[in-house]
C-alpha cells in the first residue's frame, strides 16, 4: 500500500469536485431540454430560471412530434443515410487506408501529401455543388453520401491503425495463398474491429446531425433527413400547423413540441453509444499507437 501525501489527497478532492462539475455543466442542457418536453406549456412559460424538474406532467408534446408526418419522414431518410452512408464510408475509408498502408506502394509518400492536402484546402461551396449537379445527383439521396465518402482525418487513423499490425501475419497469410483483397478481409479487419467500431460511430453521428448537404443539394421535401426539419422547427419557427391541429388549446404548445422534438432526434444515439462506448477508447488509442 502507498502512502498517499497530503498534497495528493488534495488534489483528488480537487479533481473530483472539478469533474463532477463539468459533468453537471455538460449534463444540464440536456436536463433541461428533457424537463421543459415534459412540462405543461402554460407552466413552462412561467418559470423563469434553473430547471430542476417538469413543470406538471405533459406528454402531447411527444404525440404530436411522432404524429407529424414529416418527423416520420425525416426519421426514415436519417436511418438510410446513417446506415447506408456509414457502411459505405467505413468500407472505402479502410480500403483506401489499406492501401496507403503498404510498404511497397509506390508513389506513397506524394499520394500522402496530396490526402493531408485536402484537409486544408477544399474547392468550397459553389464548386461543390457544380460537381454534384454535373454527377446528376442534385436532389437525390447520393448527394449527401458521396461527396463526403472518406473523411480525411479517418482515413489518417485507419492507416495508422494498419500499419501497427505486425507484418508477419499478412507474409503468413500470402505463403498460404492468400490475395492482397483476402488479407484486408480476413486479417486486417477482424484484428481492427475497435477501430471498424469507432469509425461506424464518427461517421454515424456525422449523418445524423448533417443538415447542411440536404439544405444544398435536396429540394425534394420527402428526402429531407430529420436534422433538416428539426433545423426548420427550432430555427424558422416552423410548427407544423397540422400537428397542433386538434391538439391543446394552450398557445404555448408550440414550445414543447420543439423541446420534444429534440428528445425524439437526439435519443437514438444516446440509446446506442452505450453499446458500442467499450470500443471507443480502445479503437482512438490502436489508432494513435504509431506515427
Amino acid at each position: 500500500m502507498i502512502k498517499r501525501s497530503l498534497g495528493d489527497k488534495i488534489f483528488d478532492a480537487c479533481n473530483t469536485i472539478f469533474l463532477c462539475g463539468l459533468m453537471l455543466v455538460t449534463l444540464y442542457p440536456f436536463m433541461y431540454v428533457v424537463f421543459a418536453s415534459l412540462s405543461v406549456p402554460s407552466e413552462l412559460v412561467k418559470h423563469s430560471g434553473i430547471l430542476w424538474k417538469p413543470q406538471g406532467f405533459f406528454l402531447e408534446g411527444y404525440r404530436l412530434v411522432l404524429k407529424n408526418a414529416m418527423i416520420v419522414s425525416g426519421y426514415k431518410n436519417t436511418v438510410f443515410y446513417v446506415v447506408v452512408g456509414s457502411v459505405l464510408n467505413v468500407f472505402f475509408t479502410s480500403l483506401f487506408a489499406f492501401v496507403l498502408s503498404r510498404k511497397d506502394l509506390y508513389w506513397k509518400k506524394h499520394m500522402m501529401i496530396m490526402v493531408v492536402i485536402t484537409m486544408f484546402f477544399s474547392g468550397g461551396m459553389i464548386p461543390g455543388y457544380i460537381l454534384v449537379k454535373e454527377l446528376g445527383m442534385l436532389d437525390t439521396r447520393w448527394a449527401l453520401i458521396i461527396p463526403g465518402l472518406i473523411a480525411t482525418w479517418n482515413l489518417i487513423i485507419m492507416r495508422t491503425s494498419f500499419q501497427s499490425i505486425p507484418y508477419e501475419l499478412e507474409e503468413a497469410a500470402k505463403m498460404d495463398g492468400a490475395t492482397d483483397f483476402r488479407v484486408f478481409a480476413q486479417v486486417i479487419l477482424p484484428l481492427s474491429v475497435p477501430l471498424l467500431a469507432v469509425m461506424f460511430l464518427f461517421y454515424g453521428v456525422g449523418h445524423w446531425n448533417a443538415w447542411s448537404g440536404a439544405l444544398i443539394y435536396l429540394q425534394d421535401r420527402d428526402l429531407f433527413p430529420l436534422q433538416l426539419i428539426l433545423r426548420e422547427i427550432l430555427i424558422n419557427n416552423q410548427t407544423s400547423e397540422t400537428t397542433l391541429s386538434s391538439a391543446s388549446s394552450d398557445p404555448f404548445l408550440g414550445e414543447v413540441v420543439k423541446y420534444a422534438t429534440i428528445i425524439v432526434a437526439t435519443l437514438p444515439i444516446l440509446v446506442i453509444y452505450p453499446f458500442i462506448q467499450k470500443y471507443f477508447a480502445k479503437g482512438v488509442m490502436v489508432g494513435a499507437l504509431k506515427g
